[in-house]
């Protein structure tokens, strides 16, 4: 079986670093708020080059704590609303949804799957207070006209980077493009904790204060407490594991590309339409590769008799699920057809190059009766 993502053979890659990161903190006997978070924190925002970073629990937390820190600081209200994309993780829309938020669902363009720049516009409203760009599947989204838009009618614009640590767009990482972003570090992301992890960077100052003091139960010193905070933080044992597995994230990142790469060369099969790749290969990391076919669920179980495994993100959009009912009468054709025509084939630094010729050849061989 070649499994989606060998999660166990990706981190032994790196065994012995990890082992010995994991050591000294246990050594150490701190475990929470102690030096590898603050290192960790400082790998991060030297590497995407951004003013502030503070680790947090997991990804939703990130960005849950980004939209109640605005709120605090009276940059939001309950009520006003967030532009997102229609056909993202079902994450992006709670962290709205949570802070009483509402989100205002937007296409996506067909080939990029990312939310459409040029239908954001007839969105923005008197009560639209920002815009959450999502660089779906490891793709950068963004433009100068974006920027521009944002700053004439006064719109915050927040990333959500969980899935497209490295990537870069006009020299600058994705987590550093708007004024604040959140990150995961499920194991299952490019940069992936042994459990979960998160993290926010932002440019302002007095919105990272903020933060890190939600993320503290409201405070910033023990015991007085500012605000009615939450508890997500980072531990040190996780901070350590993606402190170390930051070093390599480049060469993971550019090994997914070259897979990426030979997919696109490879798949001949004209019933598989195959996803795009950005003029600049920078703007793409590749969390995953997204394929599309009218017979997707025929594919994923020939592929699956073949000793492939495969899986849908996303096979439901937010729109649709069952907690979000007073938005299933909504419809979005984009974002429903590629709910129904998604599949990610396997995609990792420690695929072989047999297994990817071997997923290639299957594709290839795929043919409805």
């Amino acid at each position: 079986m070649i499994k989606f993502l060998d999660l166990q053979k990706i981190n032994l890659t790196y065994q012995d670093q990890i082992e010995a990161r994991m050591l000294t903190v246990f050594r150490r006997g701190w475990y929470l708020l102690g030096e590898e978070v603050v290192n960790f924190e400082n790998s991060l925002k030297s590497y995407i080059q951004a003013p502030h970073v503070i680790g947090v629990a997991n990804g939703l937390d990130a960005l849950r704590l980004i939209f109640r820190a605005y709120i605090e600081m009276g940059v939001m209200k309950a009520g006003d609303e967030v532009i997102v994309p229609a056909n993202t993780y079902i994450a992006s829309v709670l962290a709205i949804s949570d802070n009483d938020l509402i989100p205002v669902f937007c296409e996506p363009n067909e080939s990029t799957f990312n939310i459409d720049i040029n239908q954001i516009e007839k969105h923005i409203t008197a009560r639209t207070k920002a815009i959450l760009l999502v660089h779906l599947y490891g793709r950068v989204v963004f433009s100068e006209g974006l920027a521009q838009l944002a700053a004439q009618k006064g719109l915050k614009i927040i990333e959500d980077n969980a899935q497209a640590i490295g990537a870069v767009w006009n020299e600058i990482k994705t987590g550093a493009l708007g004024d604040a972003a959140g990150f995961s570090f499920y194991p299952g992301k490019n940069l992936g904790a042994l459990g979960d992890g998160g993290a926010v960077s932002c440019k302002d100052e007095s919105l990272a204060k903020t933060i890190r003091a939600i993320a503290n139960y409201g405070s910033n010193q023990k015991y007085i407490n500012m605000y009615k905070g939450l508890n997500s933080r980072l531990d040190e044992i996780q901070a350590a594991v993606l402190d170390e597995k930051l070093k390599f994230i480049d060469q993971d990142n550019a090994r997914r590309a070259e897979i990426a790469l030979y997919y696109s060369a490879h798949i001949t099969n004209k019933q598989i339409i195959l996803p795009e790749h950005p003029l600049q290969q920078e703007e793409h990391v590749w969390h995953l590769y997204v394929i599309r076919t009218k017979s997707r669920d025929r594919l994923q179980q020939y592929l699956t008799d073949n000793g492939i495994q495969t899986l849908i993100h996303y096979p439901i959009p937010p729109h649709k699920q069952a907690a979000y009912k007073e938005y299933n009468n909504l419809t979005f054709p984009i974002t429903e057809q590629i709910h129904e025509e998604v599949l990610s084939l396997p995609i990792s630094p420690i695929l072989l190059d047999s297994e990817v010729a071997t997923i290639v050849d299957s594709l290839n061989n795929f043919r409805l009766d």
